[in-house]
């Protein structure tokens, strides 16, 4: 039996808000909208592992579907076995971040998508020139640019490949997990009493909603800003006055910082000011039980051990945030929240929980 024209059309719109339950509206770029044959395009430059130095490193090596889009590691693994000093974090939703990396450092997935396959330890390629070269030998990349863009062989550059990438990429869309369907659907039944109880810790007395903001309409559990929450700080503690002095002088590359200690500088290294020293993007808590180790350093195994990092106030140093401050939670308010936490696993990715 055939369906009528009206239901075939709002079939995959139903489906979709579903998956979306508990999310905002998506903006598209208006230079960059999306299409079927573009974001199959970006899919498969997503996974080609040709974008790197060795021909070992594709972006689905960090991002991987079975890990909720993060790798599982403490720090991401790149060319020649190298290890960089931060964690992969999830792209799912990263289409609703108002930056991206952990440092905040590009403003757009268009933006980021390059900076990955031109780092030296990530993919290792040395310039966008040679990312061009590997799209011209590929007679199929050639004719689906070429296509998708409505350009010329001749006009074909990076900025295209990172488009691409940048509409699969706002294809990884998750909502929809049980806090969603008891909060935005209104179903009760959704939540454990325990969770349903770490919910009211979670936006009251474990300030956790002040970063990872709920709103009435949606949540992204992210409130898009950066924070010292202490943790890492003590890797440059020692080096502070020097450092500060060193930025005084404007010359912090006389100071002879490792890459890790560098790293820890956060912020500070995108925007130079004093006050972003050891600030990190709020990450967004949305399938956060799928996507451990913790933190920008991934040094921390659990969500239990977040949790305990968090109620004891955070390591104190100069520039820690005032919204970190020790919470007195007892046993049960901890294991209240770890529960509530789970249930921000979305409904498509619920599966992976139980492998």
């Amino acid at each position: 039996m055939r369906l009528p024209l009206l239901l075939v059309l709002l079939i995959p719109v139903a489906v979709y808000a579903n998956d979306s339950l508990g999310l905002p509206e998506l903006a598209i770029p208006a230079d960059n909208p999306q299409s079927a044959e573009k974001i199959q395009l970006g899919k498969d430059l997503f996974n080609d592992t040709r974008f790197s130095l060795d021909g070992s490193i594709s972006c689905s090596s960090c991002h991987l579907p079975d890990r909720a889009f993060s790798d599982g590691l403490p720090r991401a693994k790149g060319v020649n076995n190298q290890t960089g000093p931060r964690n992969t974090p999830t792209i799912l939703n990263a289409a609703f971040f108002e930056h991206t990396f952990l440092d905040g450092r590009a403003d757009s997935l268009e933006q980021q998508a390059l900076g990955p396959i031109l780092n030296p330890i990530e993919h290792g390629i040395k310039d966008k020139q040679a990312i061009v070269q590997i799209l011209l030998q590929d007679e199929d990349y050639k004719r689906r640019l070429q296509k998708v863009f409505n350009i010329s062989e001749d006009e074909i550059n990076t900025n295209h490949l990172a488009k691409a990438i940048a509409s699969y990429e706002r294809t990884l869309i998750a909502g929809n997990s049980a806090f969603d369907r008891y909060y935005f659907g209104r179903d009760r039944s959704q939540l454990s009493a325990s969770a349903a109880r770490g919910l009211l810790i979670f936006r009251r007395k474990g300030n956790c909603a002040n970063c990872h903001e709920i709103s009435m309409k949606h949540a992204l559990f992210t409130d898009n800003r950066f924070y010292n929450i202490g943790w890492g700080f003590e890797k440059i503690k020692s080096r502070l006055d020097d450092i500060l002095l060193a930025i005084k002088e404007n010359n912090l590359e006389s100071l002879d910082l490792s890459a890790e200690q560098k790293s820890e500088l956060g912020r500070f290294n995108v925007t130079g000011k004093i006050q972003d020293i050891g600030k990190f993007r709020t990450p967004t808590l949305r399938n956060i039980a799928l996507t451990a180790p913790y933190m920008h350093d991934g040094s921390v195994k659990t969500l239990e051990d977040v949790i305990e990092y968090y109620d004891k106030g955070g390591e104190k140093n100069r520039f820690l945030d005032a919204a970190i401050y020790p919470l007195h939670l007892t046993d049960q308010e901890k294991a209240d929240l770890v529960a509530f936490m789970k249930s921000l696993t979305s409904q498509a990715y619920e599966h992976l929980r139980k492998r």
